[in-house]
């Protein structure tokens, strides 16, 4: 009969991962130098060690999973550019972005198909950043940059107030003639008194406790996300009613934006479903929820 193997928890991670603990079996390759900070290319993210405590930007070419982030969180790099694993099942190929910037480490990874695994000077100087983390997108990193530009960004800017979860993103990304702004924020809760007046892009679900909120705030539009529906289409349900108090407002496809981001939801969302007041100024299913905004913007008629 064989015996069920429980699993244990060890203790610190130099206990759990005694394989190369030395430093001195971590290869580091300096590939920049700045104002006394550095960006080092390794190969795996187990390299990463004291020696790049705050000062460093570190391009380990390991997936940016969990796991990874572990590894590399207790010895607090500037920043983390790592590989996202091809993204993977469940994601799992970049979950270490929420986990870094939950303890305040700036980190992005780069898409799978630009850079090698396992090479960390491949993946600097011919990786694309794929995905970021709230604290590398305030410090500059975005989507699309080359490695070798967002090590630039996090080795040169700071990210500014790193307590997670405290920044408000808004933004002004239209005004009609009558003073009327299209404003993307990414929850409803983050709502000013003035929005009264304007359009609201939001990435929260439009669920029965989404139109509690979009009541008190009563927008002159609103877009919020579908939070894919959910059991009995309980992630739209607000949109009935908003409608009963003449609310106009849309529900973003969260297949097609992320919930929970606004600003990707405005760049990329679709229209997955609206209410009467949406349909009474132009709004269809299937436009674009710029397009959508754009719509609301309009007065009643």
């Amino acid at each position: 009969m064989k015996k069920k193997r429980e699993n244990q928890i060890v203790g610190t991670m130099s206990e759990e991962a005694p394989l190369l603990n030395n430093e001195a079996d971590h290869p580091h390759d300096v590939v920049r130098e700045k104002n006394g900070r550095r960006v080092i290319a390794m190969d795996s993210a187990r390299y990463v060690d004291n020696r790049n405590r705050e000062c460093d930007v570190v391009v380990p070419s390991s997936y940016l999973g969990v796991l990874p982030a572990r590894l590399m969180a207790p010895h607090r790099p500037r920043a983390v550019i790592a590989h996202d694993g091809c993204i993977g099942k469940d994601g799992a190929g970049i979950a270490g972005l929420w986990y870094l910037e939950a303890i305040g480490i700036p980190a992005a990874a780069a898409d799978g198909m630009t850079a090698e695994l396992g090479n960390g000077i491949d993946l600097y100087e011919t990786g694309i950043i794929s995905r970021v983390n709230i604290l590398a997108e305030r410090a500059g990193v975005k989507e699309g940059m080359t490695v070798v530009e967002a090590a630039e960004m996090l080795i040169t800017n700071d990210p500014g107030d790193i307590s997670a979860g405290t920044k408000i993103r808004r933004e002004s990304m239209a005004t009609s003639e009558t003073g009327r702004e299209i404003i993307v924020t990414d929850s409803i809760v983050f709502a000013l008194p003035e929005d009264t007046n304007n359009v609201l892009v939001t990435a929260g679900h439009t669920g029965r406790s989404g139109a509690k909120f979009l009541l008190e705030v009563s927008p002159h539009g609103f877009i919020c996300s579908d939070g894919g529906m959910s059991k009995n289409q309980a992630g739209i349900a607000g949109l009935e009613t908003t409608a009963e108090h003449g609310l106009a407002g849309a529900c973003c496809d969260a297949w097609s934006a992320p919930v929970g981001d606004a600003f990707k939801a405005y760049e990329e969302g679709t229209i997955s479903a609206c209410n009467q007041p949406a349909r009474d100024r132009g709004v269809e299913i299937g436009m674009t929820v710029k397009d959508a905004a754009s719509a609301l913007l309009r007065e009643k008629e």
